[in-house]
């Protein structure tokens, strides 16, 4: 059965679809099979990481959870040339931009349950070694819904003080839901910051292993989400750092809460 890895922050924000992008990426290049669902569907954008500057609307999310069509038929395969060469594969199931969808999808709201079932029929018909879903920030019915079928929950935050506060709220909601493993990473660390320090002292706080400090870096600044950083970067120390992140969350075992 395939990892279900959700990556999701209390706050918008936060390089919550850069570092999801990234890690599936930095995966999918050990020859696995993954798939990233955007399912943050009031204010998508994931799909422009992946080089889809356009996304048919009769192709997205929205379609199969309005039951217009089935789940694989909205899951594009954008495996760059560097996952190819190993073998693996990603596929993106973005949510549409189509300001009509995503009023109708405000408005009508649709079937989560409907969600769920996608994720058995999309593994079991792709033959995928791990989902990574791109989450809405906050707390709503389909990310309830999502850290409940989760095999691992990775929480972003900002060394930010709402930010904070709001995890604090989420970590122990997902202990309640018995996600089997949760782990943490912080972004937008300064670069004049312990990472070390940083990563105790919130380890401390919540109990939670934190395995990755991002510093904030110029380079991702100017990529401005227009392409995958570990890929355009893969030897900044950056990268190395996903590259550490991946290697924890492609750890099988769970981790201690």
């Amino acid at each position: 059965m395939a990892e279900v890895v959700l990556v999701h922050s209390f706050r918008g924000g936060t390089g919550k679809s850069n570092t999801t992008a990234n890690l599936a990426i930095t995966i999918a290049r050990t020859g696995k099979r993954v798939a990233v669902i955007d399912t943050d569907i009031q204010s998508p954008g994931i799909h422009v990481l992946f080089g889809m500057e356009q996304v048919d609307s009769q192709t997205t999310l929205n379609q199969y959870l309005w039951g217009n069509c089935s789940v694989e038929e909205v899951a594009h395969d954008v495996s760059p040339d560097e996952v190819k060469q190993n073998r693996g594969q990603v596929f993106l199931l973005p949510s549409s931009s189509d300001a009509g969808d995503i009023t109708r999808i405000l408005h009508e709201g649709y079937d989560v349950r409907r969600l769920k079932k996608g994720f058995v029929s999309l593994i079991k018909t792709l033959n995928l070694d791990y989902v990574f879903v791109d989450s809405h920030p906050g707390l709503n019915e389909e990310t309830l819904l999502c850290i409940a079928v989760a095999n691992t929950l990775v929480v972003i935050l900002r060394p930010d003080r709402q930010d904070f506060q709001g995890t604090a709220v989420m970590v122990d909601l997902a202990r309640k839901l018995k996600v089997p493993r949760i782990l943490m990473v912080v972004n937008r660390v300064m670069q004049n910051s312990d990472p070390e320090m940083v990563r105790q002292q919130l380890e401390a706080k919540y109990e939670v292993p934190v395995v990755g400090v991002l510093p904030n870096c110029d380079e991702m600044m100017q990529l401005a989400s227009s392409d995958l950083f570990s890929l355009r970067y893969p030897d900044h120390p950056l990268a190395q750092i996903y590259h550490q992140v991946a290697d924890k969350v492609m750890t099988t075992e769970a981790l201690p809460q």
